[in-house]
């Protein structure tokens, strides 16, 4: 006879911990050769066509603190605005990253190729952009944001013209540095980050 488990209360939920290292980046964490290979440690390979670039940042918390046990995912397209898995891709560009921050700095790096316009439909189109995922200690929901660069044109983008507070998307727009790009996320207080649900 199969037992009614009807009373038993919803356990409660929990906050990014350690255990993301342990399951996402194992070498972070300590564990050496792991039983699976970690995903995302290389964006693109050798045969990648397109502009090399580099993406650094820090994610910083509302008292201004930069977090040290972050772990991010970016997912991007290709030089020519194609996804991995659409018509015409670019093979050598797998589109999907994965890091934590160095634990001293706080700083996160990705080495990439930076991202063609994504068509969209009905004639409409995107800017060139990398989608960030972070997860931390205290952040329950992982937060979904974006990172378009301060040299393109953002008047068209669909996403961005529904932020009503259109000051807050500068909060998107990245640094053009000597190496690449800085990209540094804002949790909370002055300069807060615009974070998608989705």
């Amino acid at each position: 006879m199969v037992q009614k488990l009807d009373y038993l209360p919803q356990t409660p939920s929990q906050t990014a911990g350690p255990y993301v290292h342990i399951g996402l980046l194992p070498a972070v964490a300590g564990i050496e050769n792991a039983p699976y290979a970690p995903v995302g440690q290389t964006i693109f390979d050798e045969t990648a066509k397109g502009e090399r670039i580099t993406v650094t940042g820090s994610v910083i918390d509302g008292g201004g603190m930069t977090l040290r046990d972050v772990l991010i995912e970016t997912w991007q397209a290709d030089s020519e605005g194609r996804y991995p898995g659409q018509p015409g891709a670019d093979p050598g560009v797998h589109g999907f990253g994965r890091c934590a921050v160095e634990p001293e700095a706080g700083l996160f790096r990705f080495d990439t190729i930076r991202p063609g316009p994504v068509a969209l439909t009905g004639g409409r189109g995107a800017p060139p952009h990398i989608t960030f995922w972070i997860v931390a200690r205290g952040i329950n929901t992982g937060l979904h944001t974006r990172m378009y660069f301060p040299e393109d044109d953002l008047s068209g983008d669909p996403l961005l013209a529904r932020i009503e507070h259109r000051e807050r998307i500068a909060t998107l727009v990245a640094e053009k540095t000597d190496g690449g790009y800085r990209f540094d996320i804002r949790l909370q207080g002055p300069g807060e980050t615009v974070f998608f649900d989705i």
